[in-house]
């Protein structure tokens, strides 16, 4: 008997129109919507009809070839469904590794939204770092992406910003920030161009980008600002809500339990928890208790500084993310195997720390590939991304099985999340549109793009590069004393190699 997944794909493939795409013979890691849990179909053939997954079907079946089809042999290919990051600032690009050894509190002061980004960031260098920053995304196998808009420091930069996103391909949810910024534009103002971002006709519910909220003083704004902003989100229909909270140290400011105090958690509004590093218990219960997620962003958070001590303990209410792509890794493999691993460890070392022996392993590679996607999706309360089954949209990413690093694999899952990388990466669809197509992403004049963002990038540099930084000294917002982390050595006797020879920025 043919599963539900095969029925509803014979019925889907009867209607054909003219854009039709059909991947043969490929190992496709298909969803079935019965058992909620993923099923592995090999030499199956997969059809994309406009901007949905028309049909799958097993080797066994039989279906008539659309004249008008494109045909893409897809032997040894492994077909899977698009990443979704649910964590990241986009116009970020220009900085690319100026912050290689950069702590959290180091970014507060250089790089983020209150830093001298905004006096010296022109709408140019926003669109640009916006522009170059989804095509990373889309290059690596991410379809859809949570913005946190935060380089929205004028009309002008919000502008660009959005104008580039449109532009860009990806799938995406652009939150606009609203924030106390370290210039004249005033809270008026910004509310003012939430409402008309509301207004603007290529932001709706069904297309390929959506408008949502970022703020991050839900926990000490006034009264009357917290519920403007929660107004605007309703009367507009804002697509998602998004802070950052991190907890411990760092301060409560945006937690859920803090959240819950203006009732804003229990909605059909999505709410996601950017890090939540040090979320408590009360925490955690509220989030099941809503339904809403968290990001956790391993990479970011190992490398800042933010830690994760508790977040592994509410996995089952979150996904994953970027955060800062100017400092690491775009890939959403890369994240999830990094994850996969952190976690696996101290859950090891729990065993072995009572002298016996772990006769199993902690987390499945499964369990890595679902925060990446189907986690993802849930995260932002969609049903129709993040899987490949009838009806889903088709964002869709398709990996080369006979590289050097991918030969020889079994299990598809495994394959992608502990011995792919971006040069495996052959298609990328994103609303059945390919984007990236044989290795290469499809943009009109990438070159071209590249020129401009270097210039740009070269004069943000040379400014960042020329600035004298204050000692971050006292207290961390009125919260916790700076103090040193103990530094790493990797030299025998004097030194410890921090440094290179040149110098480090």
């Amino acid at each position: 008997m043919k599963s539900s997944i095969v029925q509803a794909a014979v019925l889907g493939a009867a209607s054909t129109s003219a854009a039709n795409i059909f991947y043969q013979g490929g190992t496709v890691i298909s969803f079935n919507q019965n058992t909620s849990n993923l099923d592995i179909l090999r030499d199956a053939d997969l059809h994309i009809q406009d901007d949905r997954i028309s049909g799958i079907y097993r080797s066994n079946q039989t279906y008539s070839l659309p004249g008008n089809a494109t045909v893409v042999n897809a032997t040894g290919m492994i077909i899977s469904p698009g990443f979704i990051n649910s964590h990241h600032h986009l116009w970020q690009t220009a900085y690319k590794t100026l912050a290689s050894n950069t702590s959290l509190a180091e970014y507060f002061q250089r790089y983020g939204e209150y830093g001298p980004a905004v006096q010296n960031y022109r709408a140019e260098d926003t669109y640009l770092g916006q522009l170059t920053g989804c095509l990373e995304l889309l290059h690596e196998g991410t379809t859809t992406v949570l913005d946190h808009a935060h380089g929205d420091f004028s009309d002008e930069t919000t502008d660009a910003a959005v104008d580039a996103t449109f532009e860009c391909g990806v799938r995406a949810y652009y939150a606009h920030a609203i924030h106390p910024l370290p210039n004249n534009y005033t809270w008026a103002q910004q509310t003012d161009k939430l409402r008309a971002l509301a207004g603007d006709s290529r932001f709706n519910s069904t297309g390929l980008v959506q408008l949502g909220l970022a703020y991050d003083f839900w926990s000490n704004a006034p009264a009357a600002n917290v519920t403007e902003l929660w107004n605007i989100t309703r009367e507009h229909n804002l697509s998602v809500v998004t802070t950052h909270f991190l907890g411990g140290p760092w301060g409560d400011v945006n937690s859920p339990t803090r959240f819950q105090e203006y009732d804003m958690l229990n909605t059909s509004t999505p709410v996601v928890f950017s890090h939540a590093s040090f979320l408590t218990a009360d925490d955690a219960q509220l989030l099941r208790q809503t339904n809403q997620y968290i990001s956790t962003t391993p990479e970011s958070e190992l490398h800042y500084g933010h830690d994760h001590p508790h977040a592994h303990l509410i996995q089952d209410q979150a996904s994953l993310g970027v955060d800062t792509h100017f400092t690491y890794s775009s890939s959403m493999v890369t994240q999830a195997r990094l994850w996969l691993q952190y976690l696996r460890a101290p859950n090891y070392l729990a065993t072995l720390e009572n002298w016996e022996i772990p006769r199993n392993n902690p987390m499945s590679v499964y369990q890595a590939f679902h925060l990446i996607t189907r986690a993802g999706a849930l995260s932002l309360r969609r049903d129709d991304i993040g899987i490949i089954a009838p009806g889903a949209k088709a964002d869709i990413v398709t990996f080369r099985g006979d590289t050097p690093n991918m030969l020889g694999w079994e299990d598809p899952v495994a394959a992608i999340i502990l011995h792919s990388n971006v040069g495996d990466i052959e298609d990328v669809l994103v609303n059945g549109e390919y984007v990236k197509r044989n290795g290469k992403l499809v943009y009109a004049d990438y070159a071209g793009l590249s020129r401009r963002f270097l210039e740009s990038s070269k004069r943000i540099k040379s400014i960042w590069n020329n600035m004298d930084w204050p000692a971050l000294e006292g207290i961390f917002n009125n919260i916790s004393p700076y103090a040193d982390a103990r530094e790493i050595d990797t030299l025998r006797g004097d030194g410890t190699g921090y440094r290179a020879q040149t110098g480090a920025l």
